[in-house]
């Protein structure tokens, strides 16, 4: 996400840090550019006219015109009004400190509403809360349906609303079951529209009357940039909303949708939808993201993800394999495994500090498939012993995986070379994920 504004914004800031001064004419150069930029990137344009104003009122300021770095100052001006304009930390949803916490979700048909209950769902489950899913969308029986799929995928209740097709009848007895079941959190899923309509609004009004709830979370679709800024704030204006959950930020590679809510509607990005999978919900941490924007990668969630996907023992385990020589392809296999649930590796790349300047380098999610497929043609003993695998052998498990030799051994010579650089960082007390990958990239093509 962000890749093409983060590009433009690279080649002002260059541009800017190249100069070692900055007149008033250089500012509003750069600022017609960082203009562009931003409306390229599908931002609203009174939310762009009150971006740029305190950045020019700061950037031609006496402090940065008689800096000696006054391009550097510059760029951090636009990183503090960038933090200001989608919001200063991640704020988290609270829980009631009597339960059950109501969690009213809202927002239009094709948004991703209901697998967003899911993913939402799955992280409560994750912090020890008991929840309860309630099906509040009579005029789509799918869209129950798929509520009840979602809930047996992830072993949550779902509440069974019988014959009754009355949405405000259904939230107020689901919650009374809540609480005779002493569930800790309710998460509503109302009904959608292809369009705002006054009907839904009211319904909607009705919903969040009737049930009290918590939190008003509102989802939104990030593929419709600004538009989606404009839709929360019809919501925000007519119902009340506490947050924002941005959906399908991984298609996403412009951000309007992002960098316009918050001013719009005043209202936080509480998490993003990084992908279909039930885990693929992210907390919208802004400082970092203004960080990834910015170019200057996001290192702290990229070791949260290496920390979820982890285990300390584990790391210990492997370090001593290694140490030992004793690293088998079976092993790599089952690490290959784990930086896969972390996310895709262009996301990955995409919070490693100065990775986006890297340009040409081409990482190839389909080599994980591949390495995976000549791994499992193998038996058990040449997964752990490689060096007995002959030509005859190579053709067996080429044949066998949809390859060719040529592949075969390609794989076993950068495992090669990764054992013997992985044994000499286990000497040295560290471990990596990032050097499972090895020198010459298992997932470059």
């Amino acid at each position: 996400m962000f890749e093409n504004l983060s590009d433009r914004l690279e080649r002002i800031y260059k541009k800017l840090k190249g100069r070692g001064v900055l007149k008033e004419a250089d500012v509003d150069e750069a600022l017609r550019e960082i203009r562009v930029a931003l409306i390229e990137a599908d931002v609203s344009l009174p939310v762009i006219k009150d971006f740029l104003a305190p950045v020019r009122e700061k950037s031609i300021g006496q402090e940065v015109m008689k800096s000696l770095t006054p391009g550097h100052q510059m760029v951090k001006i636009v990183n503090d009004e960038l933090t200001v304009l989608i919001g200063d930390q991640f704020q988290d949803i609270e829980f009631a400190s009597k339960p059950p916490t109501v969690v009213l979700m809202a927002g239009l048909q094709g948004s991703g509403k209901t697998t967003t209950v899911g993913k939402l769902a799955k992280r409560f489950k994750e912090k020890g809360k008991n929840c309860l899913l309630v099906p509040a969308d009579v005029y789509r029986p799918a869209a129950i349906e798929q509520l009840h799929v979602l809930g047996r995928d992830l072993d949550i209740a779902v509440y069974q609303g019988g014959d009754e097709k009355d949405p405000i009848a259904i939230c107020k007895k689901a919650l009374d079951n809540a609480t005779e079941k002493m569930s800790q959190v309710v998460i509503i899923d109302t009904a959608g529209r292809q369009q705002v309509d006054d009907e839904l609004m009211e319904e909607l009004k009705r919903i969040k009357e009737a049930v009290q709830p918590h939190e008003v979370l509102f989802v939104a679709d990030a593929m419709m940039g600004q538009q989606s800024a404009e839709i929360a704030k019809t919501f925000n204006d007519a119902v009340g909303i506490d947050g924002v959950i941005l959906t399908k930020m991984d298609g996403d590679a412009r951000g309007g949708a992002a960098l316009s809510i918050k001013s719009v509607t005043g209202k936080p990005i509480r998490f993003v939808g990084m992908g279909e999978k039930l885990d693929a919900l992210e907390p919208f941490h802004p400082d970092r993201i203004v960080s990834r924007i910015l170019g200057m990668g996001d290192v702290m969630s990229l070791v949260e993800k290496a920390e979820e996907n982890f285990e300390r023992e584990e790391q210990e385990e492997l370090r001593k394999k290694f140490k030992a020589n004793a690293f088998t392809l079976e092993d790599f296999l089952d690490q290959l495994k784990q930086i896969q649930k972390m996310g895709s590796m262009e996301q990955l790349l995409g919070m490693i500090p100065g990775a986006g300047k890297l340009k040409g380098l081409k990482v190839d999610n389909k080599a994980f498939v591949q390495i995976e497929a000549i791994i499992n043609s193998m038996t058990p003993k040449e997964r752990a012993k490689h060096n007995i695998i002959n030509a005859s052998r190579k053709r067996r498990i080429a044949e066998g995986s949809g390859t060719k030799v040529n592949d075969i051994n390609k794989l076993l010579k950068q495992f090669a070379q990764m054992q013997k650089m992985m044994k000499k960082v286990s000497r040295g007390g560290g471990l990596n994920f990032g050097s499972l990958m090895g020198s010459g990239g298992f997932m470059g093509r």
